[in-house]
Order: structure tokens, then C-alpha cells, then sequence
């Protein structure tokens, strides 16, 4: 046994990722479909005037405001129609003093016209005229050319997360691709003699690979592009061959032999390549997990326990990747109930006590480091402080949402 010779504070270890993190320089072009999500790379500047006409923004009379002057219920202005505008088409005849054009919303706006009045505000009289109930301003009911965006102006600045508004203004200025931040590629494997892949016999003492597939999914979630490999074996060969056959990926995720057994080599497999950032956390569940800098990349090495691994990714991995990614931080979802039964803490430790909500109350659904039912039957999560042993039943805690 080797024990931990520097456990931190959940806090420290975070101050050492965030000293770690390089953002990602590397760009890629995408379509415009496929943008969401992803993180601007350079600042997009639009080619045309948003809208490149002037516009009605309602149904109604296309005039010019001056003829509507006074008008009201008890004297209305009468109007003679001269054109029907619709969208998608050109309109044709200028409006003068004492013409309007019928209009609909999102058509061109016909020479001549300064405001557009509300069908409301208005009453037929006859085919070829119309009365007028109200009294419009210049401007009024009106998107003029480019009053969204002007040619030149700034759509999208580079560094912005393209959300679903981003991506509406890229396509508003009819481009069909951007340039983005390339997502961090993320090797992620598991190590143990014990592990198995899904769908191979499962031996006496064996156990399915859960995390390679539980980190490949925080990883994808999280703006990263996960690559599974397949188990690693316990020996330092073993561990140094897969770190190789990672040598493509950004960030490199290890899952188990982070702990301090005589097979427990991540330790070892980090002195022979690199430099450890730290080795053990005072938090519960995920005490063994490491952080290092090995070939030049981060790498991360998870406990083995799945409730450990996955409960840390969430804490630690997921942070780190999104900064690295260029994304904004994730923000927490906090739901506010009270406790249904007592539990109890290990002194000295940060715990992330998983809870499931049920009829507007957190049940304790924590059962080891090692089962996954853990975080798979639970709905979020309470932390509890190094400093404190017991949360009584009935103290309304925050839980964070998974």
C-alpha cells in the first residue's frame, strides 16, 4: 500500500484546474445547421443590411402619415387603395397624397409610404377605398432597412456560445457555415484486470466496463468529443501502451488504479511521463483522484468505483472541459426541499451526497462508491461540508440538479 502523502481541499484542487486550463486554439469550419452549441472563432460580420428592405410590421394600410392626420371614429380620413402588397413581392406603384396600398406584415414597403395604420384602425369602403379610424405617426408600424442589422455590423463576436439566437443571426445574414473552436478531443478509458466490455462473457471476479461509457457521455454533454478505448490491464506496460494509443486526444481520462493498492499504478505511470498536479481529494465519494500533466496534456485519473468516477466527473472533469472548450459555465439547477430522513458524514471530508426528489422531499439515494445506482436512481445531489457530520431530517437543503 502507498498511502496519499497530499490530500487537498475540494477547493484547492479546483484552484490547480483552473490554473491548467488552456482554452483550445484549434478552429474548424461547420454549417450553420450543425453551429449550435459550438463557440465562435472569429468575429462575423454581416454582408447585408438585416432587413434589406423597409417592411411592414403589421396588416393593415401602407400610407403617408400626413393623410391620417386627425382621423378618428367620428371623422375619418378617406383613403383611395391603389396596390396589395404581399410578401415576397415588389411593390409597384408609388403612394402619393391620398392613396394607400394594402399591406401585409413582413412585405415591402411601396415608395412613397412613411407609416403603416392597422387593419383595426380601419373599415373597407367599397373595393377600391378605405377609411381610417386613427391617426399614425412617421415610422409608425414600420422596420426600416437594416434597423436589425446593418451591412458591416457585428452578428456574432468571436468567443460567443452559439445558442439558438446566435444562430438565428448567422442564418438571418445568409451564411451557410462559420468558423468555430474545435471540440477537445477526449480519450477515455478504464483500467483493471478486472474489466470487462459489455457483451464479452462476464468471469468470476470480472466486472463491465461502466466508466468509459458513463465519462464518454459527460463528455459529450459537456462540448467534447469522447474516444473510447478499451480496457487497460494492471501493469505499468499496459498503462504506458494505452497512454500511446491516446497520444491524439486533448485530454486524456484514466478511470481506476488512481487509489493507493500495490496494482493501484497511475502514481507510477505519471512519474515515468509527466508531472502530478495532485493525488487525492478530501471530498467523498472520489477521495482517489488524480490530476497531472502527462505528455503534455492533462490528464485525469478517476477512481474506479463508478459512483466515485462519474460523481467527480461531474465536479471536477466537467468544469475543466468546458473552460478548455471555450464554453460558459454550466449553470447549477438548484431545487430547495427538506431532507426525508437523517444522514451522516465523515468528518474531514467534502461529501456530494446523492438524493433522489420524491413527493417534494430528498431521499437519500447514496449507497457506495462502487454502485451506480448511486447517481443512476438519483436526481441530483446535496454537498456537505468537511466541517459538518450530520444532517438531520428535515433541513431543507439545496439540491443540485443533475
Amino acid at each position: 500500500m502507498r498511502p496519499f502523502t497530499s490530500t487537498i481541499s475540494l477547493d484547492e484542487a479546483r484552484r490547480r484546474l483552473d490554473a491548467a486550463v488552456t482554452p483550445i486554439a484549434r478552429t474548424e469550419r461547420v454549417s450553420v445547421a450543425a453551429a449550435a452549441g459550438r463557440v465562435a472563432a472569429v468575429d462575423v460580420r454581416s454582408p447585408v443590411d438585416v432587413p434589406s428592405f423597409s417592411r411592414s410590421a403589421m396588416d393593415g394600410y401602407a400610407v403617408v402619415a400626413a393623410d391620417t392626420a386627425g382621423a378618428s371614429r367620428a371623422t375619418p380620413a378617406r383613403l383611395a387603395i391603389v396596390e396589395r402588397i404581399y410578401t415576397g413581392q415588389v411593390p409597384k406603384t408609388p403612394i402619393t397624397r391620398g392613396a394607400c396600398a394594402e399591406i401585409a406584415t413582413g412585405a415591402a414597403l411601396p415608395v412613397g409610404a412613411d407609416a403603416v395604420i392597422m387593419v383595426e384602425d380601419t373599415s373597407k369602403d367599397g373595393d377600391a377605398a378605405v377609411q381610417m379610424f386613427a391617426t399614425v405617426a412617421p415610422g409608425q408600424n414600420i422596420g426600416r432597412r437594416g434597423a436589425d442589422m446593418s451591412a458591416g455590423a457585428i452578428a456574432v463576436r468571436s468567443g460567443e456560445h452559439l445558442n439558438p439566437g446566435r444562430v438565428g443571426a448567422l442564418a438571418a445574414i445568409g451564411l451557410t457555415d462559420v468558423e468555430v473552436y474545435a471540440r477537445p478531443r477526449v480519450a477515455v478509458l478504464s483500467t483493471g484486470n478486472e474489466v470487462v466490455e459489455p457483451g464479452r462473457p462476464l468471469e468470476p471476479g470480472h466486472v463491465f466496463d461502466v466508466n468509459r461509457f458513463t465519462l464518454a457521455a459527460v463528455v459529450a454533454a459537456h462540448g467534447g468529443v469522447p474516444e473510447p478505448h478499451v480496457p487497460a490491464g494492471d501493469t505499468l506496460d499496459a498503462l504506458t501502451h494505452a497512454l500511446d494509443d491516446c497520444a491524439g486526444a486533448d485530454i486524456v481520462v484514466f478511470s481506476g488504479g488512481s487509489s493507493v493498492g500495490e496494482r493501484d499504478l497511475i502514481v507510477d505511470l505519471v512519474a515515468a511521463r509527466g508531472e502530478m498536479v495532485f493525488h487525492g481529494i478530501a471530498v467523498k465519494p472520489g477521495k482517489p483522484t488524480a490530476f497531472a500533466r502527462v505528455a503534455g496534456k492533462p490528464f485525469f485519473g478517476m477512481p474506479g468505483n463508478p459512483a466515485s468516477c462519474l460523481s467527480n466527473a461531474y465536479v471536477l472533469l466537467v468544469p475543466f472541459l468546458r473552460a478548455v472548450a471555450r464554453l460558459p459555465l454550466l449553470p447549477e439547477r438548484i431545487s430547495r426541499v427538506p431532507l426525508a430522513r437523517r444522514i451522516v458524514s465523515p468528518a474531514g471530508r467534502h461529501q456530494f451526497y446523492t438524493v433522489r426528489l420524491t413527493d417534494g422531499r430528498a431521499f437519500p439515494a447514496f449507497k457506495g462508491s462502487g454502485d451506480i445506482t448511486s447517481l443512476s436512481q438519483a436526481d441530483g445531489y446535496i454537498e456537505i461540508p468537511a466541517d459538518q457530520s450530520v444532517v438531520e431530517e428535515g433541513t431543507v437543503v439545496e439540491v443540485t440538479l443533475f
